[in-house]
C-alpha cells in the first residue's frame, strides 16, 4: 500500500513546476565544499606536484619493457620510487592506508614481444563507515617514445602520464590523514601504452573479488591548459569523458534501453553530473559525452568493461608533438613529452577537481541500488522502488527528474527514508533518478531506474 507521505499529489507537483522550469536554464547546482574539503583543497601543493613530475621524467624512460632492476633508469626504478612515496604517506594514516605491489606476468601480445612482469602500485585508504564501498583513482606511470616497442630511447612522459601520477600521489598524501567513510584507492598502473594491461589486471582482480567499485577515475594527460600550438590557453578547464551506453551492456539490457530511451543515463553519465555539481571554485569541468577521445582509450575502459562506472580526466587541448614522440627538434619544432611543457598550477587544479569528487563521494551514502520503476499498470503516475541503504547516517532519499532533452537534473523531491514513492509525474515524459542523502546533507550520484514488474 502506498502511504500518504510517499504520494506526491497533483497539486504538489504543480506547485513545483514553476521553480523547476526556472532551474532548468540554470544547469547543475554547484554544491559548496564542507569545512574538511575546504582544508583538503588548500593543502594541494603545486610545488610537490612539480617535484613528482620532474622525478618521474628523470628516470629517462618508463617504458613497460625497460629495465626493472636498474636503480636509476627505467620502469623498475620508477616503480620503486612511487612505492616509497606511497609507503611514506601511509605511515601518516594511523594504519588506515595500506600499500601493495600488484604484479603479474603479461603474456606475449602485439606490443609485448616477450612475457613481461607488470606491476601496479596501489594504496588503499580504508573507509571508516562503509569500507566495502570503493572509489578508485589512477594515473599510469609507464611512458613511450615514437616506436611503441622502443624501450631504450628517452621517453620522459611528463604529461603522459607523470602528470596523472602526480595527481594520484598528491591525493594520497593529502587524504592519508583523513577518515573517509568509504574506501579510497590510489593507484599508479603500468602497461597502459602497451594495451591497458595494468588497469585491466587490477579491474579483473576487483571483479573476481566481487568488489563494490562505485566509481573509478583515470587521470591521463592532465599536464597543462596550454597546448603550446598557438591556440588560446585554457587554464581552468579539464575534460571529463563519460560514456552513456554502458560498455558492458548485455543484449537484453540494450533492448530495454532502446525501449525507454536510457542512453543518456548510464552509471558513468551520472558520475559526470555529480562531478559538475561538486567541482571547486576556479575550475571548469567540461563533460564530454563519449567514452574517450575519438577511437582512443585510457585505463578507465578496463573498469567499464567489467561493468564499473568510470570516467577519464584529461587536459582541454592536446599537443600531439608532445605525446608518443622521440625527443628531438625538427624545423625548429620541439618534439617530445618534456617537463617544460607542463603547468604545475594547472595540474594542481585538476587534483582539486579529483579531491572534491572523491571526498564528496566517500563522505556521502552509496549510490542507491535496485532502483526500478513499476510498469505493472498503465498510469500517468510513476512509482519508484529501491533498496534502502544501511549507512548509519542515512537520512533519506531524493527523487530527481528532468526533461528528456535536458542534460542535468532540474527537479528535486525529498521523500524521506523510504524504499518506494509514487509521484504524479509521468514516466513517459521525463527521466527519473534516485539519490541518497545523509544527515550532513551529503548526496550520492543518482541512479536511473530500470523497468520492473
Amino acid at each position: 500500500m502506498t502511504s500518504r507521505r510517499s504520494l506526491l499529489s497533483a497539486a504538489a507537483a504543480a506547485s513545483l513546476a514553476a521553480p523547476a522550469r526556472a532551474a532548468q536554464a540554470a544547469g547543475p547546482r554547484r554544491r559548496p565544499p564542507d569545512p574538511t574539503l575546504k582544508a583538503i583543497l588548500r593543502e594541494i601543493d603545486p610545488h610537490r606536484i612539480e617535484a613528482v613530475v620532474r622525478r618521474l621524467a628523470a628516470f629517462g624512460t618508463r617504458h613497460t619493457l625497460s629495465s626493472q632492476t636498474d636503480p636509476v633508469r627505467g620502469i623498475g626504478a620508477a616503480r620503486d620510487w612511487i612505492h616509497q612515496q606511497l609507503t611514506a604517506y601511509a605511515a601518516t594514516s594511523g594504519g588506515r592506508m595500506t600499500v601493495e605491489l600488484q604484479s603479474f606476468t603479461q603474456p606475449v601480445s602485439p606490443r609485448v614481444p616477450t612475457p613481461t612482469v607488470i606491476t601496479n602500485v596501489i594504496a588503499a585508504l580504508r573507509g571508516s563507515v562503509t569500507p566495502e564501498q570503493i572509489y578508485v583513482v589512477t594515473g599510469h606511470y609507464d611512458s613511450r617514445a615514437t616506436d611503441v616497442l622502443d624501450f631504450t630511447s628517452d621517453a620522459p612522459g611528463a604529461d603522459d602520464d607523470a602528470s596523472g601520477v602526480a595527481v594520484v600521489l598528491e591525493l594520497a598524501r593529502v587524504l592519508a590523514g583523513r577518515e573517509p567513510e568509504a574506501t579510497l584507492v590510489f593507484a599508479a598502473v603500468a602497461g597502459e601504452e602497451q594495451g591497458l594491461y595494468g588497469s585491466d589486471h587490477m579491474a579483473q582482480v576487483y571483479k573476481d573479488a566481487g568488489a563494490d567499485i562505485q566509481a573509478m577515475f583515470s587521470n591521463d594527460i592532465v599536464g597543462t591548459g596550454d597546448a603550446h600550438d598557438g591556440s588560446r590557453p585554457d587554464h581552468r578547464t579539464v575534460r571529463l569523458f563519460v560514456e552513456g551506453v554502458p560498455t558492458a551492456e548485455t543484449a537484453a539490457e540494450a533492448t530495454t534501453r532502446r525501449s525507454i530511451g536510457g542512453e543518456n543515463d548510464g552509471p558513468s553519465r551520472q558520475l559526470g553530473r555529480f562531478v559538475k555539481e561538486v567541482e571547486p571554485a576556479g575550475t571548469d569541468v567540461r563533460v564530454v559525452w563519449r567514452r574517450d577521445r575519438y577511437l582512443r582509450g585510457s585505463d578507465h575502459v578496463s573498469f567499464l568493461l567489467r561493468g564499473y562506472p568510470a570516467a577519464r580526466f584529461t587536459e582541454p587541448r592536446e599537443n600531439f608533438a608532445h605525446e608518443h614522440q622521440d625527443v628531438r627538434v625538427v624545423d625548429g619544432v620541439q618534439y617530445g613529452d618534456l617537463v617544460e611543457f607542463c603547468d604545475f598550477d594547472y595540474i594542481a587544479r585538476v587534483a582539486k577537481v579529483n579531491a572534491a569528487t572523491l571526498w564528496s563521494l566517500a563522505t556521502a551514502p552509496g549510490t542507491p541500488k535496485g532502483v526500478v520503476v513499476d510498469t505493472t499498470q498503465l498510469t500517468n503516475q510513476t512509482t519508484l522502488r529501491w533498496t534502502v541503504g544501511t549507512e548509519p547516517d542515512l537520512a533519506g532519499y531524493e527523487v530527481v527528474w528532468r526533461e528528456t532533452t535536458a542534460p542535468d537534473w532540474t527537479d528535486v523531491l525529498p521523500v524521506g527514508k523510504v524504499g518506494a514513492v509514487t509521484v504524479d509525474v509521468s514516466k513517459d515524459n521525463v527521466q527519473f533518478g534516485v539519490r541518497a542523502v545523509d544527515t550532513g546533507g551529503h548526496r550520492s550520484p543518482a541512479a536511473a531506474p530500470r523497468p520492473a514488474a
